[in-house]
């Protein structure tokens, strides 16, 4: 297990698997870079596979601060730097794409070619303007009944999650393996980066991307209207986006072979 600290001192847990052009992956709320156990193997026979845990979830450290996206967005430049990598592809799960929207608003483009969304709205609340927000956490009142599940109901809110972000019928072992991993991440740093997560809204930001872009949508997704990912991709000059059909928000699992391929041939393209 790898680890390095931050500048204010938390340690960030990580992983580097193969060698090649480096692609960064970067989990969604509550969850581990284990999410990715699919996908690391394979692409790490063509790239670097570089895969982290946000601070407070996963095996990194567990601060009662930062719980932040621009403060994780800084954890991911930190990382960055401390490996010393270049030309990094830059792949966001969920809450981790706003991670690294946050990561090109505040530091532009650097040690980064290119950036993959995956499945994530531009803004999670529903609004006069908006249609496409997320969910289970729309609006203030549904972000309340989600803080008093996880202060009551934290594990089967965590089962909940694992099964509402797969299409396919997840299999008993595998629901309690992604549950314990989601478990490492204290309630509390649950609730403090949500508050933030679901209060941004990325749609003023996003059509001034300009690194090569892919956006991964999922057509079955119960997390976000697919309208709402799509809408990334539809509003970044020259941005690919793929839909993957039959496939929930967790769309790197319920189609492995698709997405590594998919992500193969955009970063070699």
């Amino acid at each position: 297990m790898a680890f390095f600290s931050t500048q204010d001192q938390v340690r960030i847990h990580y992983t580097v698997s193969g060698s090649g052009q480096p692609l960064l992956l970067v989990p969604g709320w509550s969850c581990s870079l284990h999410f990715f156990d699919k996908n690391i193997a394979p692409l790490a026979q063509h790239f670097q596979v570089i895969a982290m845990d946000l601070r407070g979830h996963g095996d990194s450290d567990k601060p009662d601060h930062g719980h932040r996206i621009a403060r994780y967005a800084m954890d991911v430049k930190e990382l960055l730097d401390h490996l010393q990598v270049e030309q990094v592809t830059a792949a966001g799960w969920s809450m981790g794409a706003s991670v690294l929207w946050s990561y090109l608003e505040l530091f532009g483009n650097h040690r980064l070619a290119k950036l993959i969304s995956i499945d994530q709205s531009p803004a999670q609340y529903f609004a006069p303007d908006w249609q496409w927000g997320q969910l289970g956490c729309y609006d203030v009142e549904s972000y309340l009944r989600l803080c008093a599940q996880l202060q009551y109901e934290e594990h089967s809110n965590a089962e909940g999650t694992v099964k509402g972000c797969l299409y396919n019928e997840p299999s008993a072992g595998e629901v309690a393996f992604l549950a314990d991993e989601i478990m490492k991440c204290p309630a509390q740093v649950k609730i403090d980066i949500m508050r933030d997560h679901t209060n941004l809204d990325w749609r003023d930001f996003i059509p001034h991307i300009t690194i090569p872009t892919l956006v991964c949508v999922a057509k079955e997704s119960r997390v976000f209207p697919w309208q709402g990912s799509a809408w990334v991709g539809e509003n970044i000059a020259g941005a690919r986006t793929e839909f993957f059909d039959g496939c929930g928000h967790m769309l790197f699992r319920d189609d492995p072979e698709k997405f590594n391929r998919v992500v193969q041939d955009f970063i070699q393209s």
